[in-house]
């Protein structure tokens, strides 16, 4: 019994750190604003707990994001259609996009914050080259697809953090404009008619 508690400790001090990283996060004007000072603050727990958890700053912002896109990951790799793995290529890797896109704008900073993480390119990052896979997977099996390699980088790129706070921040571009531009261009690199939800927005 007297084992449990720190382990309880530790599991209660880290779901507040991430709740309070989600809440200053979400609320800040910059990602680069939020400190660990800051979360440790809003969490009510010392720096060096934030530390003992998760390593550094890089690192809890990468638990945050894996925390925040668990439903998605769940959903692409069990759930129903469209983004289920049951899906056909032609519909899922629309759909797999519009998902990607749609979690960076609800997650903006948190979004902004992860990609600029580390000395490593963004295209190293496990994030990243697990959705590239995937996409790519599915590109393969798309008959009269070439360099399915290429394509899965460059569809990714129209989702990138930095694109998107660019569009939705200073261009001020529409959640639902952006959506259906990133359909379109999907269906013409597919070659294949704009589907889903995103082309009824």
């Amino acid at each position: 019994m007297p084992e449990r508690k720190p382990r309880k400790d530790a599991a209660r001090n880290r779901a507040a750190a991430l709740a309070a990283a989600d809440t200053l996060f979400a609320q800040c004007r910059s990602p680069e604003d939020v400190t660990m000072a800051d979360i440790a603050a809003a969490a009510g727990v010392g720096k060096g707990t934030l530390f003992r958890a998760f390593g550094d700053r890089t690192g809890l912002i990468r638990a945050l994001h894996e925390a925040r896109l668990e439903p998605v990951r769940n959903a692409v790799e069990e759930g129903p259609p469209p983004l289920g793995p049951a899906t056909p290529p032609l519909q899922r890797v629309p759909a797999l996009l519009d998902a990607v896109l749609c979690f960076k704008l609800d997650n903006r900073h948190l979004a902004l914050a992860l990609e600029g993480t580390g000395s490593d390119s963004p295209y190293r990052t496990d994030h990243y080259e697990r959705w590239h896979t995937l996409l790519r997977n599915l590109l393969e099996q798309i008959p009269g697809l070439t360099d399915s390699d290429f394509a899965a980088h460059a569809l990714l790129a129209a989702t990138r953090a930095d694109l998107v706070e660019y569009l939705a921040g200073e261009k001020g571009m529409p959640r639902g404009e952006m959506r259906r531009r990133l359909a379109s261009f999907t269906a013409r690199i597919l070659g294949s008619p704009v589907q889903g939800r995103a082309a009824e927005d």
